[in-house]
């Protein structure tokens, strides 16, 4: 019978794992296999990654039904304002992303997904879920339906802790 692993000791897999993943993104790992598979011959794909982070987080704010500006972009990202600013600038060259006059705020401008933008997202999304399903296509059903579940768990609620403490600052 195997030694039951005790309430601390499944803590500390779990931040060992969450740090093995923080530095595998850091070593933009996803990026070198997209080269690899040849993702990146398109025009689009010699754009730096954090254009497609900067895509990413306008698409999600869209989902919640919000849009962001870039001052609002350079938060989520954690990035300074002039680095959103070049990050956007390159996007909006690039037509995958355009400015939206905020009609609340007139002095506010709004970033909006392109068609194109949004095409772009969609292969950068199925590209990133094909190497999950690769990662994971020996597991068994139960597991990468436990992890499907609980991920997305862990990862609002760790959210949820550290926008509480964001408020406390």
């Amino acid at each position: 019978m195997a030694d039951k692993v005790t309430p601390d000791e499944q803590v500390a897999e779990i931040e060992g794992a969450m740090v093995a993943l923080r530095r595998a993104q850091r070593r933009r790992a996803l990026a070198r296999l997209s080269e690899r598979a040849g993702e990146r011959d398109s025009p689009t794909g010699r754009l730096p990654d954090s254009v497609f982070e900067l895509l990413d987080a306008v698409a999600a704010a869209a989902g919640r039904g919000e849009t962001l500006t870039v001052s609002e972009a350079a938060t989520l990202l954690d990035v300074d304002q002039p680095r959103a600013s070049r990050l956007t600038a390159l996007a909006l060259e690039a037509a995958l992303l355009r400015r939206r006059a905020d009609q609340r705020d007139g002095r506010r401008s709004l970033l909006v997904l392109t068609e194109d933008g949004e095409a772009v997202l969609r292969r950068i999304q199925q590209f990133r879920r094909g190497v999950v399903a690769m990662a994971t296509r020996d597991w068994p059903a139960a597991d990468r339906a436990a992890l499907a579940r609980l991920l997305p768990r862990l990862v609002a609620d760790f959210a949820a802790i550290a926008d509480a403490g964001r408020d406390e600052e």
